[in-house]
């Protein structure tokens, strides 16, 4: 198998784990821990949030970096859009995504009100914008396979 190929299809394989963890999270995990009381549901989305933090930014730049290598092999732009896409999440949370999580991250369970419940909410809506450009990035280096 041919460099361009194998690092495409790994750029793939990474960032369709990535899409998969994030929808999971918004379509299965989120809801659940939504029926969890307020001061349960702030104990259960850190450890969650922290994981899942470290395992999808190391998906990104896996599958970036990979998407990177497969278009200095083939001069195929369609890598890069793949490679912006997933590498795009990383932006996304430090500016759009952070703000929530600094206050979240901050708040004691002891301490978790109603306003905590609703930033764990908000949370899970800015949430599905992680899962949109995984989808997208997926769909990119699929396009950029053909």
């Amino acid at each position: 198998m041919s460099a361009p190929t194998w690092t495409g299809e790994l750029a793939l394989a990474t960032a369709a784990i990535f899409a998969g963890a994030a929808v999971y999270v918004s379509v299965a995990e989120q809801p659940a821990r939504l029926k969890l009381e307020t001061r349960a549901l702030l104990t259960e989305w850190k450890p969650s949030y922290e994981r899942g933090a470290t395992m999808q930014a190391s998906l990104a730049i896996v599958s970036g970096v990979l998407g990177i290598i497969a278009f200095l092999y083939t001069h195929d732009w369609r890598w890069l859009v793949g490679a912006a896409l997933i590498l795009a999440p990383w932006p996304y949370t430090m500016f759009i995504i952070m703000p929530t999580n600094r206050v979240l991250k901050s708040t004691p369970p002891e301490q978790a009100t109603d306003q905590t419940r609703g930033l764990i909410v908000q949370w899970g809506r800015l949430h599905w914008g992680r899962s949109a450009l995984g989808l997208l990035a997926v769909a990119a280096y699929l396009w950029a396979l053909n």
